[in-house]
This record gives structure tokens, C-alpha cells and sequence, in this order.
């Protein structure tokens, strides 16, 4: 595996003019067409003086690496809010001074739409220094739909990817780049921007929405497939695999028949990843039985603090370290499993009810794939909707019988284990659980099931 470079010399002669960045179909991007095209797009920015925070909007991954280092280079802010939608853009507009993007975007702001001269510069432009104490911002949807602002310091994000290589690089030899994720959010800009960088490892450019477009991947190069859980619960297990020989996860909780799903296709035992946008990459499981705890990557340590959880790390710049909204279950080995949020719990009827157990208890009934329990209000009274994914033979018994003797079977199942007003009274059925490109399941969405009378 070659050294690992922080984000200071990814543009440096460390390695090759010819070294491949990333692709696209049969167009590939090399260090040298990288160097210029971020020298181009400092001179244009550096002419901007009145614009000094600027919004990354990217699809392809090469030109948001140039727009990333091009705004560092030119001492700019880049800041990734977390979409590309314009009318979210417009909502948002205090947050930047401009937006730079791939795509002529109908942006009632300062707009400069980046491309590559796809060419190389007879001799390398001299760029800024980028130093480690340098920031990105990012923005999550936060736990009240607001913006809710991250800042990483450049140092943080290349610590980050130097404990992954440290942690994974031994298995990335020779792999390529290929992600379900998009660099909008801290798992992919971490996995498929910085670690891929950091080794020096080719990127594909763009985003994989489809299991065919993963196994139309060319069969003569090895993958390291950066994914989420929702993406591997769709795999089409007809369509022939592509050669990945890594596999990481994240985003959201992998279940035990997903994992073994997912390794009878590939042939490839998942490596789940656990952390925050604030906290960073917090600990990491390779799972051949179910109830595998999961590692802290070094220097993370939990505390319990009251009935919470508090993390210290290196990526945590604060020295108090962060409350984590999980609950644990801490081993005296210093390993973790995870129980459930504590913002998903809900007052009904002066019992406090936790909707993680609620589907904790509804997945292990027998022909129930996934489940979503959620507060439902009906003529002024609360109680909790259950959305469920069935496995096929239970899905067509629930068809055949209108349903109402399975949701009687499965209220009398959950009585030996939940409080009655935990028990679901309003009942779903659908295909797949929403989840948006964060792989946070779509709750809106969720309950707009239940708008119509039961």
C-alpha cells in the first residue's frame, strides 16, 4: 500500500503525473490533469474577492475534489451543505456567498459551474500551502430539520483517513474506488474522497443509485465498495457480482440476515463502521454471528454519564469530548453494542415509550424483514403506527386475509414484552422503509402512510 499523504500533498510530486485519480466510463483523470484544474479554479476564485464562503454541489466526485482543494488553495470556505437541491439552496443562502457546482444549476446566487480542461500543464503551477488548521464546513439536517453547522479541521479529516488505512489499507492493495454514497456527508467524503486520496487509490466519479450499476463495474479491476445499509438490503441477487474485496457500511444499523445476504453475493463478510458527522469514525465490526460487539478505533473512549454516553477521540476537537444521542451497552473490555437513540423516545398515555424497542421487538417476529414504529395522532389521541417490510410468503398471507388476523397475532406476540400502549394499533405495509441519501429513515414520509382513516 503506498504511503499515506495528508490532504496538503495530495497535489505534491509524492507520486506520478500519470498516477489515475478517478474515472468515468472509459475517461480517466490523472495527478497532473488534477493539478491544473485546481490551478485554474484557484485564479478564478482568488478573482472573486467579495466571495468568501462557497457551497460545494457536486454529482461527479473528481470535479468536487478540484472545487474542495481549489477553495482551500485559494484561502475560500468550502462548505457542503449536505444537497444539491435549488430550492433547499435558496432557503439556505445565508450560509455561503456563492455555490460552485457541476451543473448550471437554476441558483438565483453567484454561480460557477466547474469543469476539467482535461489536459495537464506543461509544468506544475505552484498552489498555496494548505494548512492542517484550515476548515470544511458541513451541515446536517440536525434532530430539528434545521441546519445544523460541523466544523472539521483539515487536520481532524486526515487523522480520520489515516486510522482507516491504518485499520483497512492492508486489504486495499490494488482496489479502485466504488461508493453508493454521496461526498455530501462526512461518510463520503471521508471514504470516497480522503482515504482513496490518503492511498492514492483511483475513485469512480460517480455515484452508484443501482445494484446493476455495481455489477456492470469492469470485472478487471478489484473494488473497495463504500456502501450504506440501504443499498445492500436492494441488492438483486440474479445480477452477477463484481470482484469487491472490501466492503464497508455505515450510515445506519446493518441487520444480521442483510450481512449474510450480502456475503453470499460478493463472497465478502461486510465491515460495518459506527460514528456521527460530529464525532467522526467511532468504532468498526467484522461480523461472521450476530451479536459481534463492536471495536472503538484507537483512541476512542466511552463513558457512561448518567443515563448517557460520553466519547473522547482524537477527531473530537472539544477536550470535554460529546454526549452521544446512542445508548450502549458497554463490556468491561472496553467493546460496545448498540441498544437504541434516545431521541426516539415518546410519551403516551405517562408511559414513556421507546420506538427503538418497539421495532426491536417487531423485527424478531417471525417473517418480518424491517419495521418503522412511529407516534401516530387519531382524533386527538396517540398511539404507534408500525410500517412494516414482510418476507414474501407473510406479505401474500396478509393479502389473502386483509390482515387483520396478523395484526392480531402479532399484538398478542409483543403482549409478554411491551407495555399495551407500546403495542402498535395502526398497522403498514410497503416494500422498502424510505430512507433519503444519508440513510436517516424519512419519518415525514412515514407518516404520511397513515394519513387515510385505518
Amino acid at each position: 500500500m503506498n504511503h499515506i499523504l495528508p490532504l496538503s500533498q495530495w497535489l505534491s510530486k509524492s507520486r506520478p503525473d500519470d498516477t489515475v485519480i478517478a474515472w468515468l466510463g472509459d475517461h480517466t483523470w490523472t495527478l497532473g490533469q488534477l493539478r491544473y484544474d485546481v490551478a485554474l479554479l484557484v485564479d478564478d476564485l482568488q478573482g472573486q474577492q467579495d466571495e468568501e464562503r462557497w457551497a460545494l454541489c457536486f454529482e461527479n466526485s473528481y470535479l468536487f475534489i478540484v472545487a474542495l482543494l481549489a477553495t482551500l488553495s485559494a484561502g475560500k470556505t468550502p462548505v457542503i451543505p449536505g444537497h444539491c437541491r435549488v430550492s433547499l439552496l435558496e432557503e439556505q443562502r445565508s450560509l455561503f456567498h456563492g455555490v460552485l457546482s457541476d451543473q448550471a444549476l437554476d441558483w438565483h446566487g453567484v454561480l460557477r459551474v466547474v469543469s476539467s480542461a482535461n489536459t495537464s500543464a506543461p509544468e506544475a503551477t505552484v498552489l498555496p500551502t494548505i494548512t492542517p488548521s484550515r476548515c470544511i464546513e458541513l451541515y446536517t439536517s440536525g434532530s430539528t430539520g434545521q441546519p445544523k453547522r460541523v466544523i472539521k479541521s483539515i487536520a481532524a479529516l486526515d487523522k480520520e483517513a489515516a486510522l482507516l488505512a491504518d485499520r483497512f489499507g492492508g486489504q486495499l492493495s490494488g482496489c479502485r474506488v466504488v461508493a453508493s454514497v454521496v461526498p455530501q456527508h462526512l461518510y463520503g467524503l471521508t471514504f470516497r474522497i480522503f482515504l482513496p486520496l490518503a492511498l492514492g487509490m483511483p475513485l469512480h466519479a460517480a455515484m452508484l443509485y443501482y445494484a446493476e450499476q455495481l455489477a456492470a463495474l469492469d470485472h478487471q479491476h478489484r473494488y473497495l465498495f463504500v456502501s450504506s445499509p440501504a443499498f445492500l438490503k436492494r441488492l438483486d441477487h440474479k445480477l452477477t457480482p463484481p470482484p469487491v474485496k472490501v466492503i464497508l457500511s455505515a450510515g445506519g444499523m446493518l441487520s444480521w440476515q442483510h450481512v449474510l445476504d450480502t456475503q453470499r453475493w460478493f463472497g465478502v463478510w461486510p465491515d460495518e463502521i459506527y460514528g456521527s458527522t460530529e464525532t467522526g469514525i467511532l468504532g468498526w465490526r467484522h461480523r461472521h454471528q450476530d451479536m459481534i460487539p463492536w471495536l472503538p478505533f484507537p483512541g476512542v473512549r466511552i463513558t457512561p454519564e448518567d443515563d448517557a454516553f460520553r466519547v473522547f477521540s482524537p477527531l473530537i476537537a472539544q477536550q470535554e469530548g460529546l454526549l452521544l444521542d446512542d445508548i450502549l451497552q458497554l463490556e468491561d473490555n472496553g467493546l460496545f453494542h448498540l441498544v437504541g437513540r434516545h431521541g426516539r423516545v415518546v410519551k403516551i398515555e405517562e408511559k414513556r415509550i421507546s420506538l427503538s424497542e418497539v421495532e426491536r421487538r417487531l423485527m424478531a417476529l417471525e417473517g418480518i424483514r424491517d419495521a418503522a414504529a412511529l407516534p401516530v395522532t387519531r382524533g386527538g389521541r396517540q398511539g404507534i403506527g408500525a410500517v412494516l417490510v414482510l418476507e414474501e410468503p407473510l406479505r401474500r398471507m396478509w393479502q389473502q386475509t386483509s390482515g387483520k388476523k396478523l395484526e392480531l397475532s402479532w399484538r398478542r406476540a409483543l403482549l409478554p414484552w411491551l407495555e399495551p400502549v407500546a403495542i402498535p394499533r395502526y398497522w403498514r405495509i410497503v416494500d422498502e422503509i424510505p430512507v433519503n441519501s444519508m440513510n436517516k429513515r424519512v419519518y415525514a414520509q412515514l407518516q404520511e402512510t397513515f394519513h387515510e382513516s385505518p
